[in-house]
């Protein structure tokens, strides 16, 4: 955007700065229906090349979980999460072998390989299965459970830290006493124990690791959220709804919420790439998903028995790691760029 300098002098006051001119600012047509707040987090977003590579790996990996059926067909539509299997053979496959039983359809893609026939393009885990179709299926997984946990953990925390902190007396010392006896608890180790008591009542699905994830995880947000309405409930504009009779609900979601919720949206979006870790944490263990479900912690289950081999059978363990480490990473870096843009206060710390 350039600046744009007026011809004839405009006075401002009658005082030494008379005769001065006035720099004004186009505003372009996407701050003007953006907002001009809405704007400066959008454009400081996108100052440092590392939030840039962040936004790309993001990108990528919506690209991959929005194409999965294109990238990699399922065998059975009805069941696109269940991973085929190229026989019942203990010891994987190399990367490029071919396929002998099960195999899935062609993609669009397969013109560019030099072979036309489908291939285990990554090679195969313990038990035949395919690690490149677990890996493309397993970003939907991914998405899936962070967004869900996420979202749940922080909206809990944000009530229970809203009216603990809103009310305070003895309703704040109850609440926060609840809290520290969950912040005690070890995080992966209680999730681990809930996920395992329910597996058996409800089934070897997402919901009972998720499930867990979320119970365990709330807390930060409470406690964050509780100390940033302590400050601003006691502002003059908050001071002055009071006066004036309007109701407390109002006050606290209309006022006071909107100017303190900025750290808490900040730590929500560094924890998804931190709940996508748990829950392939969790699936490492054997805990929540059926065998065979395309979960990248699952994958890096299957090679737990060739940890020694691993100079021979590297690849199964490589790509679902670096797959996973990227992942968390870009949201690391986009969390960073968008706590330095909502909250400097922060900027330069983890």
């Amino acid at each position: 955007m350039e600046n744009i300098t007026l011809e004839k002098p405009i006075p401002i006051g009658e005082s030494k700065l008379q005769g001065e001119t006035v720099t004004l600012r186009k505003i372009g047509r996407v701050e003007r229906v953006l907002g001009p707040d809405n704007y400066r987090v959008l454009k400081g977003m996108f100052k440092t090349p590392a939030s840039i590579f962040g936004f790309i790996l993001i990108a990528l990996f919506v690209l991959i979980a929005i194409f999965a059926p294109l990238i990699a067909p399922p065998v059975n539509p009805n069941d696109p999460f269940k991973i085929p299997r190229d026989g019942f053979k203990s010891d994987p496959q190399p990367m490029m072998s071919p396929w002998n039983r099960n195999a899935p359809p062609l993609p669009f893609w397969w013109g560019i390989m030099p072979t036309d026939d489908w291939v285990h393009v990554l090679g195969t885990s313990q038990g035949q299965y395919d690690v490149f179709y677990g890996i493309v299926w397993g970003t939907r997984t991914a998405f899936k459970t962070g967004t869900v946990v996420v979202l749940a953990t922080l909206l809990i925390g944000i009530l229970v830290g809203s009216v603990s902190s809103f009310y305070g007396g003895r309703v704040d010392n109850v609440i926060m006493r609840i809290v520290d006896v969950f912040l005690t608890l070890p995080f992966i180790l209680a999730a681990l124990i809930m996920a395992a008591v329910l597996t058996p009542r409800i089934g070897r699905t997402l919901v009972p690791a998720m499930l867990a994830l979320i119970t365990f995880g709330w807390m930060g947000y409470s406690r964050i959220i509780r100390g940033d309405i302590l400050t601003v409930k006691e502002r003059d504009y908050v001071m002055a709804a009071r006066v004036v009779g309007v109701k407390d609900r109002r006050i606290l979601f209309r006022h006071i919420l909107p100017n303190a919720i900025f750290p808490t949206i900040v730590l929500a979006s560094l924890a998804i790439g931190d709940v996508v870790l748990s829950f392939a944490a969790l699936s490492f263990l054997g805990i929540g998903t059926e065998v065979g479900f395309a979960d990248w912690g699952q994958l890096l289950s299957f090679a737990r028995n060739w940890i020694i081999s691993l100079d021979e059978y590297w690849y199964i363990i490589v790509w679902p790691g670096l797959v996973l480490t990227m992942f968390v990473m870009g949201w690391n870096l986009v969390g960073d760029a968008l706590r330095d843009v909502l909250d400097p206060r922060m900027r330069g710390k983890t």
